[in-house]
């Protein structure tokens, strides 16, 4: 990391080494535009498809980014975290093709397909209760045994590395005009802004409105702690990391809200216009743009599209007409 930056937040010049450190091990998404959907969201929007990036999410390119580094630091040994399921996935497989094993402390209500991919990349599962506390508890526990914390989001390697997906966003159409991400812990849309800065285009984020707890933190100038997320995007219930609320604080231009009816509405016209499945978390920056034709109406706009790790009947019943 940049050693002039005291907050420890990564610079430009960070997420630039990341991409270069992780090039060769996390794959190249595409940038999809569909004039279909263009028409439907009144606006030219350009998909980055991380929900085809290795392990089905954006997770995997800061988790590589994190493993490298510890690999040139001379760090040796496993490494535990806590996740809803695509950081967990992610770090395990990341941490595999280090020769480690991940350990995941993950909530008891997490979707079976994360639970399972932490599984099937040869990380350990530990299931807490369902809140935030129970999680940064158990991870306690885990570092305590001696184990390597990898927080998913308040991570200046992890931050860097995700910054690497809006950095190839940018680099392919480095027209647009504004970017949107999901905001859950700020992992993403933090990289986002820091990548964005020489561009020039502006930066939105997206929480679902049973999960808004940075907007709530932005208006009263610091970040609450004892907020209950209650939301079907399960990617975007944590709270917001300290790096990354001050980057959104000073960069993000605003952050938005939607509904869960919204993201279901949102991931079915994905399905119809790009027959691509994708998660509730990825369909809030779909369902925002959607939402905000004052903001997003006639631009050329850049959609993280964050992950798609969702089972198919799964997808069903959460689009199910109500």
């Amino acid at each position: 990391m940049n050693a002039g930056n005291k907050a420890g937040i990564p610079d430009i010049e960070d997420i630039l080494l990341a991409q270069a450190r992780i090039r060769r091990q996390v794959r190249h998404t595409p940038v999809l535009n569909d004039p279909s959907l263009d028409e439907a969201m009144g606006c030219t929007l350009y998909c980055k498809c991380e929900n085809l990036q290795r392990s089905g999410a954006f997770k995997f390119r800061g988790a590589s980014n994190t493993i490298a580094r510890l690999s040139e630091d001379g760090t040796k040994g496993d490494v535990a975290t806590h996740s809803s399921g695509n950081h967990g996935a992610a770090l395990a497989l990341a941490a595999r093709l280090d020769g480690r094993i991940a350990h995941v402390v993950m909530p008891e209500n997490s979707s079976r397909i994360k639970i399972e991919a932490v599984k099937g990349y040869g990380g350990q599962v530990y299931f807490c209760a369902p809140t935030n506390e129970s999680r940064a508890e158990e991870l306690d526990k885990l570092v305590l045994s001696g184990y390597i914390p990898v927080h998913p989001y308040d991570n200046a390697d992890i931050i860097a590395g995700q910054g690497t997906a809006a950095l190839e966003l940018e680099q392919e159409v480095p027209t647009l005009e504004q970017i949107i991400t999901p905001l859950g812990g700020g992992g993403l849309v933090s990289g986002t802004a820091i990548a964005s800065r020489s561009w020039g285009a502006s930066v939105y984020a997206v929480e679902p409105e049973g999960a808004a707890d940075t907007l709530a933190s932005l208006r009263q100038g610091k970040i609450i702690q004892d907020f209950e997320p209650d939301t079907i995007a399960d990617g975007l219930r944590a709270i917001v990391g300290v790096r990354n609320f001050r980057v959104i604080r000073d960069e993000v231009r605003q952050v938005l809200t939607v509904s869960d009816d919204e993201i279901r509405s949102a991931m079915s016209l994905y399905w119809q216009k790009m027959k691509i499945l994708i998660e509730p978390s990825a369909a809030t920056v779909i369902a925002a743009v959607r939402k905000n034709p004052a903001i997003f109406g006639g631009k050329k706009v850049g959609a993280i599209i964050s992950g798609g790790n969702i089972h198919p009947a799964d997808w069903l019943e959460l689009t199910a007409e109500r």
